[in-house]
């Protein structure tokens, strides 16, 4: 949902206005990228590619960066000096204490700080209120573990000009510090992977007073504003001889950005040494495989920039700036991997160039040049604080990472379901209405959602008294039907008369400040409005209580909520955003925090559900946010914001929640139909049977968008899009096991294909198909209208099976395989070799299904004697109490050569006593593997009827029947009435 365009301060007072007119016009609203920096619009940015130009186009250039040896000492895993930064040509130099940290996890970190800054020894302008120090608590809100320190650690070189640093498992990686000029080379067995300041890129913008200058000279109807936006670097002649121009004032769209502390960006590059392909750095409406941002054919020519805004109807194909940023970059080439974590909120920008590595020819082996990727990385303020992840394997980083900065949260199973959302439903008896149509057109859904049209004039936490007469009976009826309700709670609070929520947030001082110390006003849906700051503690405490049922009356526990416009979004402020200059607590400013603040806002609203009434602390709570940053997969889902209704929305969608899943948060989705517009009949079809294996499925819709709940399509569309659902519903049992492994290690829910096959050099720029979880479905959605087949690349050589028909495509390794795909179908192969479950009832919603038996599938391998494997984790889909064991996490092995299926516990656990059981678990008990389906069954097997089970000491035999392989259709088997409890240790033999 979302703004129109940022407005300028003088036309606030016509938002109204503006906004009828918007909606009459909303077909041709369109994102204004004038309306958001380019780098050479962004003064950092452009002196950090000026500073880029000038080092990579100097003869003899040199970083003019150098470790004091003197300084140097290493002690438990951590090595610590001074680096001097030379200035005035050698005249001076600059303080920057390097710490170089390595992990127990393997992980490496490098630190760089400012010592006048630390030590507090500057002088801020403007009389600011704001911190002197660079910006240091980044590491707070992010980071959770893997940072112990590696004691084990030992310097294994050390002279006057480097310090060799031995670290990791079985000291296979190797850190390598050049003191002069500073640089790092990170080595896995003993072959370089990452190189930090490998070109000379270093770039810490020290504090020095402003020495006032004359105006420099404008050009004849040149504005003041012009002369700023487009900087031009100044002559060694010129003061100082840098362009000062954006050092202590910035202006951008009729907005001045005070700096109170100067300069103070920092960049570096990153090399990713042998590596062609990069991914990560989400979010933008890109390619998973991240391009050449320094022109060219087929690249962009801006930055990859990270700055959290309300960008609403994006742009493609663009590096531009969405509403989220998590700066983990990966790197990976066959069977390597390896990837950095810039920790750092404020601006960013990434610009990528890649180049072939030149060939010594006096070197043994191939001939083949190998690539390299160079990164740049600058940020407008805060630490240069970077960790390095050496792998090998895809899997390590994730781990890594999810150590680091935390794995998603385990949600409760109803969020996995199909969500139903427009701006707005009406009233409280529309609700009522799509949820009876919904269950009579038999189409399963679980949550139901509410816009802002919901409250009292656009003051969270009311209702409007008109169209929401009676919640708590609209809230009773979707209970009934085991269906939940989300309503939207933004963070910008109304300031009106008689609202006690921003009477208090004003008498108690909890709101971000302006750059003098004064509660920041803005203009965001409720008018003039003020923002939480979710930063400080006294402000999270108070955000709680108005969450309790009886401060939010109407609400219930299976009441859940969403968190939009938290970049935050403030329709009069530069960029649709908040001043750089405004407060946070502890005088940090928003420049230095910015790209946090959603997920600060998004934390609060997580903890604030957990203690809606005593007692209910128990359970899981379920926030969507829209902004987001690095940890904030611990607290809930995302959405990639204000799509369109068009093919090549859908079409980005599926690289856009790839990035999402291999960077820490594959609980994402996109708007399913396009945000904005109206799709046609087969787009919003084919879109519901991509968003079918989206990890969060939403249907959403803009105000002005016709209705389009999938029972007002008419047929056949009707019944296609309730065979997808359906097919989501029925595969529930995998797609929750699938969240268990991404709370587990970090796994991405959806995997592309360098991620489950990495020694597939074919597969690293796949990023239109992918498998789920761990069951080896195959899955690549429709995107192009008119499309009636699909190619499927196929990585390996096992066998693969249509899901639907058990016919056996004719694969090959490395090769695309043509698939029929009429609008009726969904393109969905199963790889031999795994197990997956499902639940085979069809239901109105997940809550229904609660107490349902299993099916197990089995895909059996191309060699017969092989196995197939695969895992179901089930808990009561609702409590913490997973945490204290009160959970099923069963093993699947299919033995081929022994023809058997068998379950053991995944974790190798005794059998839970009754005495331990909890009450779900006791009721489990009696819920069992109905069925059992084996595709690609031997034709030895023809003529069975029977096979033998074994489980709890009892043996019996269940019926089975044979039907043998014809044409290009697998043999398979469904052995009926198993009778096997999904909790217990059993065996099937075939």
């Amino acid at each position: 949902m979302h703004v129109t365009g940022p407005l300028s301060s003088r036309w606030t007072g016509y938002l109204g206005l503006l906004s009828a007119l918007s909606a009459a016009f909303a077909p041709a609203v369109a994102v204004k990228e004038h309306d958001f920096k380019k780098c050479h619009q962004s003064g950092f940015c452009h002196r950090n590619r000026a500073f880029a130009d000038h080092a990579l186009g100097s003869t003899g250039w040199e970083s003019p960066y150098h470790v004091d040896a003197s300084s140097g000492s290493f002690h438990d895993g951590q090595y610590q000096a001074v680096i001097l930064k030379t200035i005035n040509d050698g005249a001076e130099t600059v303080r920057l204490p390097l710490t170089i940290s390595f992990h127990e996890s393997g992980t490496a970190r490098v630190t760089v700080d400012e010592e006048k800054r630390q030590k507090g020894e500057i002088e801020l302008r403007h009389e600011s209120k704001a911190r002197k120090e660079r910006y240091n608590g980044a590491e707070e809100w992010v980071v959770v573990g893997g940072t112990t320190l590696d004691k084990e650690a030992k310097v294994g070189y050390e002279d006057k000009t480097q310090v060799t640093v031995k670290y990791g498992p079985a000291s296979k990686f190797e850190a390598t510090i050049k003191l002069s000029p500073f640089s790092i080379d990170f080595k896995r067995d003993g072959h370089s992977q990452v190189r930090f300041n490998d070109q000379g890129l270093l770039n810490v913008e020290h504090w020095r007073p402003k020495i006032e200058q004359p105006e420099p000279e404008k050009a004849e109807g040149e504005s003041a504003e012009e002369s700023q936006e487009s900087p031009v670097i100044q002559t060694e002649e010129q003061p100082q001889g840098e362009d000062q121009s954006t050092w202590w004032d910035e202006t951008f769209g009729g907005n001045t950005d005070s700096k109170p502390r100067g300069p103070e960006s920092i960049g570096l590059d990153i090399s990713f040494v042998g590596f062609e392909h990069v991914f990560g750095i989400p979010s933008h409406a890109s390619s998973l495989s991240l391009k050449q941002t320094r022109g060219g054919e087929g690249n962009y020519e801006e930055p990859y920039r990270m700055y959290n805004a309300d960008v609403f109807e994006y742009i493609l194909d663009s590096p531009m700036t969405l509403y989220g940023a998590i700066p983990l970059m990966q790197a990976h080439r066959k069977d390597s991997s390896a990837g950095v974590f810039w920790l750092n909120a404020a601006e960013t920008w990434v610009d990528i160039t890649k180049a072939k590595e030149t060939k010594n020819p006096l070197s043994l082996g191939s001939s083949k040049a190998r690539t390299n990727t160079h990164t740049h990385w600058f940020s407008e303020s805060g630490l240069l604080d970077v960790f390095v992840f050496l792998g090998p394997t895809p899997q390590d980083l994730t781990a890594q990472y999810g150590e680091l900065t935390g794995t998603t949260a385990m949600p409760q199973e109803f969020a996995l379901g199909h969500h139903q959302c427009r701006w707005n439903y009406v009233s409280d008896d529309d609700v009522k209405d799509v949820d009876r149509k919904m269950d009579k057109a038999r189409l399963p859904y679980d949550v139901i959602w509410l816009d802002i049209e919901y409250t009292d004039e656009k003051k969270y936490f009311t209702w409007d008294k008109h169209s929401f007469t009676d919640p708590v009976g609209m809230g009773e009826q979707l209970d009934e039907h085991g269906r939940n309700l989300v309503v939207i709670i933004d963070p910008h609070i109304k300031n009106v008369a008689n609202y006690d929520v921003v009477a208090e947030l004003k008498a108690q001082e909890l709101g971000v400040q302006d750059k003098k110390g004064n509660l920041f006003e803005g203009w965001c849906w409720p008018g003039s409005s003020h923002w939480i700051d979710a930063f400080s503690p006294k402000a999270r405490e108070w955000w709680a209580s108005l969450f309790r049922y009886d401060r939010f009356v109407g609400t219930l526990p299976n009441t859940h909520i969403w968190n939009d416009m938290n970049e935050p979004s403030v329709f009069n402020g530069p960029e649709t955003t908040m001043p750089k200059d405004n407060l946070h607590a502890g005088g940090w400013e928003h420049r230095d925090v910015h790209n946090l603040n959603g997920m600060t806002f998004h934390n609060a609203t997580y903890h604030a559900l957990v203690t809606r009434r005593e007692g209910e602390a128990d359970r899981r709570p379920f926030v969507l946010t829209r902004s987001f940053f690095a940890g904030s997969q611990r607290v809930g889902a995302m959405w990639t914001g204000d799509n369109q209704a068009a093919w090549d929305h859908l079409q980005v969608s599926i690289p856009m929640i790839l990035s999402q899943g291999i960077s820490g948060f594959p609980f994402s989705g996109a708007d399913v139909g396009g945000f904005f517009g109206n799709p046609d009949k087969d787009l919003l079809t084919r879109w519901y049977q991509a968003g079918a294996f989206y990890p969060f499925f939403r249907a959403h819709a803009h105000i002005d968008a016709r209705r389009r709940e999938p029972y007002l399509i008419g047929e056949p569309y009707t019944t296609i899009i309730g065979a997808a659902l359906r097919l989501r519903y029925s595969l529930l049992p995998s797609w929750y096991t699938a969240f268990r492994h991404a709370h587990l290690d970090g796994t991405p829910i959806i995997k592309p294909l360098f991620y489950t096959h990495p020694a597939s050099e074919s597969s690293l720029a796949i990023d239109d198909q992918f498998f789920l979880g761990t069951t080896g479905l195959l899955s690549k959605p429709v995107t192009s209208p008119g499309q009636t087949t699909v190619d499927i690349f196929i990585p390996d050589s096992e066998i693969y099976y249509d899901y639907f028909t058990y016919s056996i495509p004719p694969t090959a390794k490395g090769k695309h395989v043509t698939l029929d795909a009429p609008l009726e179908s969904i393109p969905l192969l199963m790889r031999g070799g795994h197990v997956f479950a499902r639940r085979d009832i069809p239901r109105r919603s997940s809550a229904l299904m609660r107490w349902d038996p299993y099916t197990l599938v089995v895909a059996a391998p191309r060699k017969a004697t092989d196995t197939a494997e695969g895992d179901l984790y089930v808990d009561d889909g609702d409590s913490f109490e997973y945490q204290q064991g009160q959970y099923i996490h069963r093993r699947f092995l299919f033995d081929g050569a022994a023809g058997s299926l068998t379950s053991t516990d995944y974790n190798g656990r005794e059998a839970t006593s009754e005495k331990e059981e909890g009450e779900w678990l006791s009721k489990m008990r009696s819920v069992n593997v109905d069925k059992i389906v084996v595709v690609g069954v031997p034709g030895s097997w023809k003529g069975k009827t029977s096979v033998k089970v074994e489980s709890e000491g009892r043996t019996w035999e269940a019926r089975v029947e044979v039907t043998p392989a014809e044409g290009r259709r697998a043999g398979f088997a469904v052995v009926r009435k198993v009778g096997v409890p999904v909790g217990g240790d059993w065996r099937v033999v075939f």
